[in-house]
Parts: C-alpha cells; sequence; structure tokens
C-alpha cells in the first residue's frame, strides 16, 4: 500500500514536534512494508527551491514532494485556509505518486483544496489533528492577549482578534477608519461586530477590507465542509478531541490517540535523577523560540530564583537576528547561568535530556501533548509546565512534576523557588515521571484506522 504523508514543513530545515511525528510514522510504515512518499511545502521567503512550484529532494531515503510558495505567494487572506486556484498542481501530483491513502498531519501551506482534490480522485484522507487550525486562524486558540478563546462560534470575535493583532498602523491603514480603530478597543469591538453583520449579506464583496473580513468569518465553515472529507480525525489529547467536537466537526470521526515515542531515543537514558549538592540544579527548555511559547516568562522567572549557582539551557531557534530571540537577549543581561545552546540532531534528544533535571515547558497557548513533554517523561525528566489541558493530561502536579498558572510570571517564579528550595522534589518526582507509548504502539492503532476507512 502507497501512504503520502502531508505536512506544513519538512526536514531538514524544519525539525519541531509536526516534523519529527511526520517523519517517525513514516519510518515504522516503512518498516511494515507500506511504501512512503511525503508531501511538504517551502513558504514565501525561505531559500533553496528548484525555481518550479513543486520540486523533489531526498531525505531519509523517502522522496519527499515540495511546493515553493515564493513562486506562489498568497495576495489575500483566504489562501492562508483554501487555494482553489492550487488545484491542478495537487492533481497532477496525486495523479503521478497514486497514493491508496492521504495521511494529513498539518494542513497549513498545502489548504483544504487538497482535501478537496484528494476526494475529487477517490483517495481516502485520514488526518491527525496536530494543533487547533480547523478552529483558530491561528491554530493555537489563543487571541492577541494570550487569553485562551473556545472557537469561532461568534465570527466579529475572530474578526475583533485579527483586526488587533493587525497593530495600530496596519488596522488603521487596512480598514481605513483612523487611529480611533485601533486606539479604542470598544470601538473596534462595536466595528467588528458590524462587519461580520455585514458580512453575512448575500453579497460577496471584492474589495478591502470588506474581503478580507468575509474570508475571515467564513473560515470556519468552510473548513467545517472540508474536514468532511476525512475519513477519520485522530486526536492526541482529550482537550484536542474536544475542542473539535464543541465547535461542531463530527464526533463520529472523532478518535482519541495519544502520540508513541522513538523507543531508541530514550533507552539507555531511564534512570531515576537524584540531586546532587555538588552541583547546580540544572534547568531546560528544548522547542521553538517564540513568544507563544513563554521563553521569555522562563528566562525571567529563572533569574528571579537563581542565587547564582543554577543553570538553564535554552535549545531551540530562530538564531539571532529574529526580533523575539533579541528581546530574550536583553531579558538575560549577559547572565552567564543561561545557554542558548541553538539545536541538535533527533537522535540526541534522550541524551539532552538526561543532562537536566527539570525541563519547563512554559506555553502560552493550549499545547497538544508536545512531544518533548513525552520524551522528557519516558528519562524520568520532570516537567514544569504551564496548567493547560493539552499538558495536564500528562503531568500531574506534585507528582512527576509541577504546574504553574498560564502566562503568570510570578506563578512559574514561585515553582521554581519550590525547587531551588526543596531540590529533593527531583528524586521524587523523578521515580514517578514515565511514558512508554511507542511509535509502533501508535502506529499499530493509525494502521487500524487505515483499514477501517480503505475500501
Amino acid at each position: 500500500m502507497k501512504v503520502l504523508l502531508a505536512v506544513h514543513y519538512f526536514f531538514p530545515d524544519h525539525f519541531y514536534g509536526t516534523e519529527t511525528y511526520t517523519l517517525e510514522i513514516a519510518r515504522d510504515l516503512r518498516s511494515r512494508g507500506y511504501e512512503v512518499e511525503i508531501l511538504s511545502a517551502m513558504s514565501p521567503g525561505e531559500s533553496g527551491g528548484s525555481g518550479e512550484i513543486l520540486y523533489r529532494y531526498i531525505y531519509d531515503d523517502f522522496k519527499v514532494h515540495c511546493i515553493d510558495y515564493n513562486l506562489a505567494p498568497h495576495t489575500e487572506f483566504k489562501q492562508l485556509y483554501y487555494r482553489p486556484e492550487m488545484a491542478s498542481v495537487y492533481n497532477s501530483l496525486l495523479s503521478e505518486i497514486r497514493p491508496d491513502l492521504l495521511h494529513v498531519t498539518h494542513l497549513i501551506n498545502h489548504t483544504a483544496v487538497l482535501l478537496e482534490v484528494a476526494d475529487a480522485c477517490g483517495i481516502p484522507a485520514l488526518a491527525t489533528l496536530t494543533d487547533f487550525f480547523g478552529i483558530c486562524f491561528n491554530s493555537r486558540l489563543a487571541d492577541f492577549r494570550s487569553k485562551l478563546c473556545s472557537g469561532p462560534e461568534k465570527p466579529s470575535r475572530c474578526l475583533y482578534c485579527y483586526m488587533v493583532a493587525l497593530g495600530p498602523d496596519a488596522v488603521a491603514g487596512a480598514f481605513r477608519l483612523g487611529k480611533l480603530l485601533a486606539r479604542n478597543q470598544f470601538v473596534c469591538r462595536g466595528v467588528a461586530t458590524l462587519l461580520a453583520g455585514l458580512c453575512r449579506l448575500p453579497i460577496t464583496w471584492k474589495q478591502e477590507p470588506l474581503a478580507t473580513v468575509q474570508a475571515l468569518t467564513a473560515r470556519a465553515g468552510l473548513l467545517r465542509q472540508k474536514y468532511s472529507c476525512y475519513r477519520k480525525m485522530v486526536a492526541p489529547t482529550d482537550f484536542l478531541f474536544e475542542a473539535y467536537a464543541a465547535n461542531h466537526f463530527p464526533v463520529a470521526k472523532l478518535v482519541k490517540i495519544n502520540f508513541g515515542i522513538n523507543w531508541q531515543v530514550v533507552e539507555g537514558f531511564r534512570s531515576v535523577r537524584k540531586y546532587d549538592p555538588a552541583r547546580p540544579l540544572r534547568f531546560g527548555y528544548i522547542g521553538q523560540i517564540a513568544e507563544h511559547k513563554g521563553v521569555d516568562l522562563l528566562i525571567e522567572a529563572f533569574r528571579a530564583v537563581n542565587p547564582g549557582c543554577h543553570e538553564l539551557k535554552i535549545y531551540g531557534s530562530p538564531g539571532p537576528g529574529a526580533p523575539y530571540f533579541e528581546e530574550l537577549s536583553q531579558l538575560m543581561e549577559g547572565d552567564p547561568a543561561i545557554v542558548f545552546a541553538g539545536t541538535f540532531p533527533e537522535n540526541e534528544l534522550g541524551s539532552r535530556l538526561a543532562e537536566l533535571d527539570f525541563l519547563v515547558i512554559p506555553s502560552r497557548w493550549y499545547e497538544n501533548s508536545p512531544l518533548v513533554l513525552l520524551y522528557a517523561l519516558a528519562t524520568r525528566t520532570p516537567v514544569v509546565v504551564s496548567d493547560v489541558k493539552g499538558m495536564t493530561e500528562f503531568v500531574k502536579d506534585g507528582v512527576n512534576g509541577l504546574t504553574f498558572a498560564r502566562g503568570s510570571l510570578p506563578a512559574l517564579t514561585a515553582v521554581l523557588q519550590r525547587i531551588v528550595d526543596d531540590p529533593g522534589v527531583l528524586e521524587k518526582f523523578s521515580r514517578q515521571a514515565d511514558y512508554t507509548k511507542t511509535v509502533t504502539d501508535h502506529v499499530d492503532e493509525i494502521v487500524a484506522l487505515y483499514r477501517d476507512i480503505l475500501p
């Protein structure tokens, strides 16, 4: 059987959770005798393409088909979630590959047109829902203030979030309503409600800003319709399952299946940690360096409790030059106890976690069972996490780690202070930290779904 795995980005240039998940299930499927190819994309501004809209390369002996959106950058908001003009490209690709099944691990970049084309070609499709793309235009179910959201039941809510996220100058320019719109939240909310209502009229608006307003308010309904092309949708956490169900995606197609880990990565790194007063406590962060990940909170909290005898190591990208990275550098103020350590090969994750006493995941958004969390527990590394359901499903406060109020610097500072004041909790939490579900276990369940949906 031939399976096409579709993901928004892929190795070697992109290597975070969804990309790693895609690679790991591709390897496991291959070991079972499946023929696997990968569909990825390149965003405008990235380099390395061939000068053609669709090019190929080989990674880990997998053929990767990559759409180069440098050659077709989006020019309107709707193209961020639906690009019917790309149907011919995807139709040609699917006709060439002729997969028996399409498994989507992220739809960003490809957009809902991929599902439309696959359905027209009679190719059964399955999704692993790795975030909230189907519900939320920023994929995180968090608004511009990092306030968590339940979904787009009111189109004006999404519009207000989008308008403010643009920034004062952009809002005033895009909506031509002056600085008052950008500065006064009550006026902005009122305008969002008015525009959302206006765009419900049976008229197709072609002029900005109403074309953008209409595309934004229509997003949830269109994606809900196109997601009906999926035969099954895998939700790796209870919360993600509940969020899609609450936003009117068909419960009958949703299946809860936790992620699995590559046991070879953690094997040999599962010793219980014990506090050694002769060395510093070693805190760490592994992941994307981005504001919604809360790395700034971690740095500020660590500096507040660190008397110069503990360490914080931060792994991830982007490198120097990115605005958020520069902000973090300023927060550090040259503190030698904090080290930006860049990235590392995927097979070193177990050893890097084993070097830490506590992994901290201070995310401002819901998260969705981040793989690094599961790998940390598998290496018996206690974890400090924001108290959001996508992580508290796995981390029990005071049992295998600690939780703190999401986005709260005082709360995170208090948790780190508790560890510094009582480092003996390291051994207690480490003994109770564990995760044993493997990629093979996960793919067993995925393959069972394949059999269910294939003709």
